[in-house]
């Protein structure tokens, strides 16, 4: 009986089928440990198999980041100058920030602050000028989706690939980027490809990898890694818990103080650089920011909390929070979520008043329950129901696209959301 391959051995089935089906290998490359894993991979493949091609890298260069993490970045391309073809992009496109109540996105080589840009601008990189597609209202993940596209037709490829070191195992969105791209056109039906373009593919080779198959093979072939890492282990932060992100996002908040005793001198300068920082790097992860179990002000409902809280806010934050809320109502009142009938009977027991329909058209067993929004509910389905007190978590959290309350779409998201799907619309479903 033959024995199952390890994941390094399957990863190395997908590099050869790779390398030998496109003629432009691009693999997206972040400073994180498995990016860099993956980059790795692909270099070693090149050299042991004397490929006569140089390899695309694509560097999204967000100016603010872990010395540690620029450091690694720097050392690698020049160590492989030899076989690479880099794109270090340095662009102010928009990039979404949960640290300040007064701007949901901030760019980052923004023209007009060139005075306080954290770090001077890497020499031989792209700027904004070099792409023809870039406006100014784009944002990074529109960026990277038409970049894919401008390198293919640059390059004239009959097939153009992009490698993602992404693992199934860190979080349920990455597990969806994956398995659920099985609804659009894979390559020759390969689990691990998602078509993203006329002869234009997203790769994962490492989704099946784990965390320790990741220091796994950076021990065992001595591949170069992010340093960052050992500060973290230092730190105490536990190895399922070590990412390279931008320090802005809602997910970074509770690690956003790591920068303080990590990298003390980027902090000083993150400080001026982005609304917000600092507070958020004293209070994320607590009550302060809608983390853990905020309580309600005496005298208050959570309506009441709520309307106070968005008294405190600028004008154009408290409009994007009250359309949102709109929506919201007007969908539970007249479409209604979907619930289980379990949570149904707890709110009956509770008293809810609310009208339950027999069927839906999403495909699900739930049962669409038309209601009003409720002050507060102690269930532990408490973020399937439609209440003000989430409504606060939301805005203590900055989280402006209300990703908390799980809101409908805004005509601005719709459009950005239509934009991308554009682009699969010739696809064979």
């Amino acid at each position: 009986m033959n024995q199952p391959k390890n994941v390094y051995e399957l990863a190395e089935e997908r590099l050869n089928i790779i390398f030998k089906e496109f003629g432009t290998v691009c693999v997206s490359f972040s400073g994180g440990k498995d990016s860099g894993v993956m980059l790795n991979l692909c270099i070693d493949y090149i050299r042991r198999h004397n490929l006569k091609k140089k390899l695309c890298v694509f560097h999204m260069d967000y100016e603010i980041q872990y010395q540690q993490t620029i450091d690694y970045v720097d050392r690698t391309l020049a160590s492989n100058s030899d076989l690479l073809d880099v794109y270090r992009v340095c662009v102010p496109f928009r990039v979404n920030t949960c640290t300040s109540m007064y701007q949901s996105y901030w760019r980052p080589w923004q023209d007009d602050l060139k005075n306080i840009w954290v770090r001077p601008m890497p020499a031989d990189c792209y700027h904004k000028e070099d792409f023809p597609f870039y406006r100014e209202d784009m944002w990074d993940y529109d960026f990277q989706m038409l970049f894919a596209k401008w390198l293919h037709q640059r390059k004239d490829s009959v097939r153009t690939c992009f490698l993602i070191g992404i693992r199934t195992q860190e979080s349920f969105n990455r597990w969806r980027s994956i398995h659920l791209s099985r609804k659009y056109q894979m390559y020759h039906n390969y689990r691990w490809t998602s078509k993203i373009g006329n002869d234009i593919y997203n790769a994962y080779p490492i989704y099946d990898w784990k965390t320790t198959d990741i220091w796994t093979a950076n021990g065992k072939f001595r591949y170069d890694y992010n340093h960052l890492y050992d500060l973290y282990y230092k730190a105490g932060v536990s190895l399922e818990r070590q990412r390279v992100a931008s320090p802005f996002l809602c997910e970074a908040q509770d690690s956003l103080r790591l920068y303080r005793a990590i990298d003390p001198n980027t902090w000083g300068k993150m400080i001026g650089r982005v609304n917000g920082v600092n507070f958020t790097g004293i209070y994320g992860g607590t009550r302060a920011m809608g983390w853990q179990s905020i309580t309600l002000p005496k005298g208050y409902t959570w309506k009441g909390f709520m309307h106070f809280l968005l008294s405190t806010l600028p004008e154009q934050t408290r409009r994007n929070y009250l359309r949102k809320l709109t929506v919201s109502i007007e969908f539970w009142r007249t479409k209604g979520g979907c619930l289980s009938d379990a949570t149904i009977e707890k709110l009956r027991q509770a008293g809810v008043i609310m009208e339950v329909g027999n069927s839906t058209n999403y495909k699900t067993n739930k049962k669409p329950v038309r209601m009003d929004y409720l002050d507060d509910i102690n269930i532990p389905e408490f973020r399937e129901i439609p209440t003000y007190k989430r409504m606060c978590v939301c805005i203590l959290k900055n989280d402006h696209a209300c990703k908390y309350m799980g809101f409908a779409l805004t005509k601005e998201e719709a459009y950005k959301r239509d934009k991308i799907m554009e682009q699969f619309k010739n696809m064979k479903l």
